[in-house]
């Protein structure tokens, strides 16, 4: 597994990938077992670390510049690790930032709509972080699996013939490329997970007091579509990868694997964004400069006017006596005041923000 980096985790991701065009066959081309053994529990959590720690600063970036939109979509049979994927993957961002939307039994409400206008009403803001757990896949997927779902659908009949699948999947395509053009990007992430890890987990769920609410009788019974499943998420994987809006498939039998893989796609998405902080105008500069001034004016008696470059020059000063404290006047590195700030210059307009893309 590759140390965090933006060329590493392009290079680590590829595998991933869904080529468009790709026809797709589960589960023969993605192995769900394939992330089992490449790194210990403990190399798995240092490397998630790092990785947390770039999205959180992306995810800043994003925020602040509020242009771009990224919706993840996360896709899995039952006990692939999607909670769990959210929880870990998202630990370090601002939970502001952060939408998370799941989409269960449509309402009498969203059945009066299209099959996609309970997702449009949940897409995330400029700047924020959307995720879909579940998402309008399920409209090609369970609904497929279980087509008895359609009757509550209250389609007109000429639009429930043979070929409602494929239209449904250039439907799905042309909306993701709208939405594309209008500033979001697409992290679609199928956790891929064996037959035998998924019996094994559900056992778990049932023998382990504190993880029985995450189990019922119907999760065992859906067992019995499994090679449906399989066909429909295959079929998703070929007709819906597109170059605006990829599929990624993340081996999923190995959870800290899963969720480091999970992690680098996100990041390797707002890396490719590559969001920036807003420059601050001549005019802003010059209120900024001041709202300054007028600060280190109400500093309190005996107190540094401005006490952050206090700080700072103290900080440098302990750098160069190796670590020991430089004492001034104040006998303990307290500056006693600052001189007043100058106008600021044409020259003093912040250079462009530098790409900040860890190596």
């Amino acid at each position: 597994m590759p140390e965090i980096g933006p060329k590493r985790i392009a290079e680590f991701i590829e595998s991933l990938r869904v080529a468009p065009g790709r026809r797709v066959r589960l589960p023969r081309d993605f192995d769900p077992g394939a992330g089992t053994g490449q790194a210990s529990k403990k190399r798995a959590k240092a490397l998630l670390a790092q990785g947390v720690g770039l999205l959180a600063e992306y995810q800043s970036r994003l925020a602040a510049q509020d242009t771009y939109g990224v919706i993840v979509v996360l896709q899995a049979m039952d006990a692939a690790g999607k909670d769990g994927t959210i929880r870990h993957v998202m630990s370090g961002v601002n939970p502001q930032g952060v939408q998370v939307s799941s989409f269960k039994q449509p309402s009498a409400t969203e059945l009066d709509h299209d099959y996609l206008w309970r997702y449009a009403r949940k897409l995330p803001e400029r700047g924020n972080i959307g995720i879909f757990n579940r998402s309008y896949y399920e409209e090609v997927l369970v609904v497929r699996v279980h087509p008895a779902i359609l009757d509550n659908q209250k389609l007109p009949r000429s639009a429930r013939g043979g070929g409602i699948w494929k239209r449904r999947f250039r439907e799905i395509n042309d909306w993701e490329r709208y939405l594309t053009d209008q500033g979001y990007r697409f992290v679609k992430l199928f956790l891929n997970l064996s037959r035998e890890e998924q019996r094994r987990r559900f056992l778990s769920r049932i023998d382990e007091p504190d993880k029985n609410w995450k189990f019922s009788s119907a999760d065992a019974r859906e067992r019995e579509h499994w090679d449906d499943y399989q066909k429909a998420f295959a079929d998703v994987l070929s007709n819906t990868s597109t170059e605006w809006a990829p599929w990624y498939v993340i081996p999923a039998d190995d959870k800290p694997f899963a969720r480091v893989a999970a992690a680098a796609v996100l990041a390797h998405t707002l890396i490719t964004i590559d969001p920036r902080y807003p420059t601050v105008s001549k005019e802003k500069l010059a209120d900024l400069a001041a709202a300054k001034v007028e600060l280190m004016g109400q500093a309190p008696k005996g107190q540094p006017a401005d006490p952050i470059s206090a700080e700072r020059e103290a900080k440098t000063a302990r750098r160069a006596n190796g670590g020991k404290s430089a004492k001034g006047k104040g006998g303990k590195g307290r500056a006693e005041a600052a001189p007043e700030p100058s106008e600021p210059s044409e020259s003093s307009e912040p250079s462009e923000q530098p790409e900040g893309a860890a190596s």
